[in-house]
This record gives structure tokens, sequence and C-alpha cells, in this order.
């Protein structure tokens, strides 16, 4: 692959699930993605994700299990464009009921605002990468853990 980066990094994402809406993080360009993010080299995977979930959401996040992991290419905006392998661990998680959506301490930089998507309007939303939308409508189907390439358009 062209301008592949020669590391590879592990990022840890938290889907979480409530009434039939989704935690997302809006970003500066419009687009939502999951909470979560890069996992450090000291960190455990659940470590991380919590670490992720108090930066960027403002709350620790129940673990229920580790729903997907995939492995993602993703294209990065710099001259020369590059691209980089992400693994990503996708857990399924949920919060207090009386959570409230709100940036947490250390907000990710292109992070706008923290809001629940109707998981009925999912398929028209820009949730990135794409191959998210097919995982959260399986995530209670008993779908395979490792979900190969997620695609990003």
């Amino acid at each position: 692959m062209e301008n592949l980066l020669d590391t590879i990094r592990n990022t840890v994402r938290a889907i979480i699930i409530r009434d039939k809406k989704l935690l997302v993080l809006k970003k500066t360009d419009g687009s939502y993605g999951l909470p979560g993010g890069a996992h450090a080299p000291e960190e455990s995977l659940e470590q991380g994700l919590q670490r992720e979930c108090l930066e960027e959401i403002g709350t620790h996040v129940q673990i229920n299990r580790l729903a997907y992991v995939g492995d993602y290419f993703k294209a990065h905006k710099s001259d020369p464009p590059k691209i980089r392998h992400q693994v990503e661990f996708l857990f399924d998680c949920s919060v207090d009921d009386n959570y409230t959506p709100q940036a947490g301490s250390h907000p990710d930089k292109r992070q706008a605002d923290v809001l629940w998507l109707d998981l009925e309007n999912l398929d028209h939303q820009p949730l990135y990468p794409v191959s998210l939308k097919e995982c959260i409508n399986k995530l209670s189907k008993n779908a395979p853990v490792y979900i190969g390439v997620m695609k990003h358009l």
C-alpha cells in the first residue's frame, strides 16, 4: 500500500447505546465518530478506553464486552498524504442513566460536541468509518468479533 506509515496503532472505542440512541462525538467537519482513541503501550485495552472516555465524554463507562476488532486504513491529511494502519477494538459499553452528553477534560482536537444520535436515522448520518453502521446494526445479533477491514467511505 502506497504511503503506508510503518507502525500499526491500536485504538479503543466505545459503542454506547441507550434508548435507541448512539452516543457520538460530533467532529468539526460535521462527521461523527465513537468516543475513544489511541491505546497507550502501558495500558490494558480497558484502561485505555476508560481514559479516552473520561477525556472525551467526561465519564467512566461500564465495559460489557469486546464487540468487534477490525483493521482500519485511515488516510491522514498530510503532505504527502499518508495512510495509518489502525487495529480498532470496539467495546459494547454503557453509561449511567443520568449521564448527560458533555465534553471531558481533554476532548479530541477535532471534537465539537458530544450527543445522542437516533439509531433509526443512522444510515443517513456521516458516521466514520462507515463500516460502524453495519457493526452497530448487528451488535445484538452475535456477529463475529473480527470484522476484517473497515471501510472509510
